[in-house]
């Protein structure tokens, strides 16, 4: 059995987005077969979010890669031992570019 809190509410949390994500797309199957008349306007506006979700989102991550990768310089420098979680720590940011294209393939295909 799980013993620490923290760990119960993680795992609970995830096995309901497991349960429950599937269930709501496929609920919005149904509703999604029906054409909808779209103006060309809100297809460029779309696509225009899209890119701009992913461009904050690239720089923004660029900007936190550069100032890390500054004081990790440093850090090693001084102390050799702090490699593996300076590696951590650049890889982080990079969470951000992987959610910003995920909203962006989100508004694309709405």
């Amino acid at each position: 059995m799980i013993k620490n809190k923290l760990a119960k509410v993680v795992f609970g949390s995830t096995f309901l987005t497991a349960m429950v994500v599937p269930a709501i797309a496929l609920a919005q199957e149904g509703e999604a077969a029906a054409e909808v008349a779209v103006d060309p306007a809100v297809g460029v506006a779309k696509y225009a979010a899209a890119g701009a979700a992913i461009c904050v989102a690239a720089l923004s991550a660029a900007y936190a890669q550069s100032r890390i990768g500054a004081a990790g310089a440093g850090t090693l420098a001084e102390r050799p031992e702090a490699g593996t979680t300076l590696i951590v720590l650049m890889a982080l940011p990079e969470v951000i570019v992987l959610l910003g294209f995920v909203i962006a393939f989100m508004i694309g295909t709405a």
